[in-house]
């Protein structure tokens, strides 16, 4: 494989691990597109790879991994516990099953992937999570979808702080309340969904207006706003084209007349579900 030339940007965790600022999101990417995927993001500079137990494609994922020409120490593989699976027992069969899927020996993040408070059991299922990192199982671990409340009590109640939370985040959404609670106790803020999900973000006026202005595509500006913020990021996408594009990031800034323009996009829009509220299994 072509490795270039630049190494991507990365984040030193609560715990000490780096992780890559940029990875490719792998949700509802066909898995006959899966291979060629990976093996042009890891072309392209990409060093990190999202997914989970819902998505049912974590064997696919492994398996292109395993073709990408990359070494296992290249790639910081992430996946994530499903509401099903929630419970402190559960959630160690859980995160067996995920490796043998991927076919690993240990993730490099595992996170809990929602909180779905209507059942009641992400404390105990944080706990599991925590007796994995004591073992050395797993590099790290956090949460996706967390509030404020929900990060405070598995805190609470453990001791741990989660290295990263997975949050739904783009301009629509800049969950500025949830990002100031990250940055109080030290934890990674990782978007999902940072382009908007095909919702029109993208088409916004003033991210047409700075693209035009910077000479970038719409989606490498909106992008770069996020790694400003100080996010990492795990946009999705099958085409080559765009996989290409999303990692030409680290090459320009914006200035903070642009950062405050896209500020003013916020909604307070969710584009997924409510944290407070999902509880499907």
């Amino acid at each position: 494989m072509t490795r270039p030339a630049r190494q991507m940007t990365s984040v030193r965790l609560n715990n000490g691990v780096e992780m890559p600022l940029l990875g490719l999101g792998s949700f509802q990417i066909p898995e006959d597109a899966l291979g060629e995927t990976v093996r042009i993001a890891g072309e392209a500079g990409y060093r990190a790879v999202d997914t989970a137990r819902i998505y049912e494609n974590e064997r696919a994922v492994g398996e292109a991994l395993a073709r990408s020409g990359l070494e296992r120490d290249e790639v910081f593989v992430i996946s994530k516990l499903w509401n099903s699976d929630q419970g402190y027992d559960a959630a160690l069969r859980a995160y067996d099953r995920s490796l043998d899927e991927l076919g690993l020996d240990r993730l490099d993040l595992y996170l809990v992937h929602w909180p779905a408070p209507g059942l009641g059991r992400y404390p105990e299922t944080w706990r599991a999570l925590c007796w994995l990192l004591g073992e050395g199982r797993v590099r790290a671990i956090g949460v996706s979808n967390f509030q404020p409340a929900h990060l405070r009590r598995v805190i609470d109640e453990t001791g741990v702080v989660p290295a990263v939370n997975q949050i739904e985040s783009h301009p629509w959404l800049q969950q500025d309340e949830l990002r100031a609670v990250h940055g109080e106790l030290g934890i990674v803020t990782q978007a999902w969904g940072p382009l908007g999900q095909g919702h029109g973000v993208l088409s916004e006026p003033v991210v047409g207006e700075l693209a035009e202005r910077y000479g970038r595509t719409p989606a490498q500006i909106v992008l770069r706003w996020h790694l400003q913020l100080g996010h990492a990021l795990v946009p999705k996408s099958a085409r080559p084209d765009r996989v290409r594009e999303n990692a030409r990031i680290f090459d320009f800034t914006l200035d903070d007349a642009a950062m405050a323009a896209l500020r003013g996009c916020h909604r307070g829009k969710r584009l997924g579900p409510d944290p407070d509220t999902f509880d499907h299994g």
